[in-house]
């Protein structure tokens, strides 16, 4: 794993975050946004990301609001189209909360399991996260093997779970990938994870299910930030999930581990 940079100030890591357009920016256009927060709104169970809303977010207007709140994108609901945005003091703030619950979890030995359906982008953020909790004194949860999902296997690569099909590592939203872990640790008589970080349905199943999570989402991806609003989901990070390079995210892990004092 390459070694990561000095953590940068707030400030540093507001510029790149803009800089990098992981913030501020984002390639994500207002109309995919919008149209994702029509679909969760109008009961498409792929944007609930293995949660559970009932009627409570029927209305688009809601969603967008909790948008504007928790991930920064534009509140005019008029603004239909171009260019939309994530505020990065957002991103940052939920990083620090996400370093209070690694804290907490550093402290009390917690087991905790990392997962991500965004492999080309943020698998090295989570595994750094995992040594860094490792050292620490944290239980890395290992995934049993033979678990199949959504016509796929589910298996672990470096601490953090994956799905592959076909020789390649899939980007996926599902939930079932996680449910298929929790099942088979439940199954083997093994203690459910503490704390799960993930991101995307991943992370939603998670917190379905009871188990304290951190996940990240982008900002077309309103589900897991709902969650939060609700308190099913412990802290949601909004950033634009893929972006050029995975490096672009080591100033953002060093900010997050330096918060909850494990570098």
């Amino acid at each position: 794993m390459p070694i990561l940079p000095p953590a940068p100030s707030r400030a540093e890591l507001v510029d790149h975050l803009v800089r990098t357009r992981i913030a501020g920016e984002v390639a994500t256009p207002r109309e995919n946004n919008l149209d994702h927060y029509r679909k969760l709104a109008n009961g498409n169970r792929h944007y609930w990301f293995g949660l559970e809303f009932g009627d409570r977010w029927t209305d688009e207007q809601d969603v967008l609001a909790v948008m504007a709140e928790r991930c920064g994108v534009s509140d005019d609901p008029d603004h239909r189209q171009g260019q939309d945005t994530i505020d990065p003091m957002l991103t940052i703030d939920a990083l620090d909360r996400a370093a209070m619950v690694l804290r907490k979890a550093a402290a009390g030995r917690q087991r905790v399991l990392f997962a991500t359906g965004h492999p080309g982008g943020l698998m090295d953020v989570h595994r750094a996260v995992a040594e860094a909790l490792r050292a620490a004194g944290c239980d890395i949860v290992v995934v049993p093997d033979g678990l199949r999902a959504d016509e796929g296997m589910v298996y672990q690569i470096a601490d953090v779970a994956v799905q592959e099909r076909g020789a390649t590592l899939w980007h996926t939203h599902s939930p079932a990938p996680m449910a298929a872990i929790l099942d088979a640790l439940e199954g083997s008589g093994q203690p459910l994870p503490d704390l799960v970080m993930a991101d995307h349905g991943w992370a939603g199943c998670a917190g379905q299910r009871g188990i304290d999570a951190i996940g990240f989402a982008d900002c077309n991806d309103p589900a897991l930030f709902l969650a939060e609003a609700e308190g099913t989901v412990q802290v949601t990070i909004p950033l634009d999930d893929h972006v050029l390079s995975p490096r672009y995210y080591d100033p953002l892990t060093a900010y997050l581990l330096g918060a909850a004092g494990l570098r």
